[in-house]
């Protein structure tokens, strides 16, 4: 079974950007994410530790101007937080190995999916193509991957 932990050396090799979303609870501007319009099959796993989080299979289009999740593709690699901040209340999404923060959960998601929107800042994360997935370690979610 794999490790996932956050370490200096991966925090050093994040841009700006990236650790001030990671590591600084930042929010990419909307619309601007890399993978906002990604469409090939694959998994998103956390930049800094490497652990799973969502599936191309639960991607959708939200129209929120961030990369969207119906559901984790390991629930027990993320965490939920109550989050105040901003005057606002809102559920917080964190690796739970890396403990990035990666964006927000909100309840107006696609109810035939479950309900949920994960709301995902693309700089937290790191693009696993299918591919690639047994060759990086990740051949146990192949078959949570659907061709596209």
């Amino acid at each position: 079974m794999a490790k996932y932990e956050k370490s200096r050396d991966a925090i050093a090799k994040l841009t700006p950007e990236q650790f001030r979303v990671t590591q600084e609870s930042g929010t990419e501007r909307a619309g601007t994410g890399a993978y906002l319009g990604n469409k090939q099959a694959g998994i998103y796993v956390d930049i800094v530790s490497g652990e799973p989080l969502f599936a191309s299979s639960d991607k959708y289009e939200s129209g929120c101007g961030w990369p969207s999740f119906t559901k984790p593709i390991e629930p027990a690699n993320v965490a939920e937080l109550n989050d105040t901040s901003h005057d606002m209340v809102r559920t917080e999404v964190r690796s739970k190995h890396g403990d990035s923060h990666l964006g927000h959960v909100f309840p107006d998601g696609p109810k035939d999916r479950g309900g949920l929107r994960y709301c995902i800042n693309s700089a937290s994360l790191r693009f696993v193509p299918k591919a690639e997935m047994a060759a990086q370690g990740y051949g146990d979610y192949l078959d949570q991957v659907e061709d596209i």
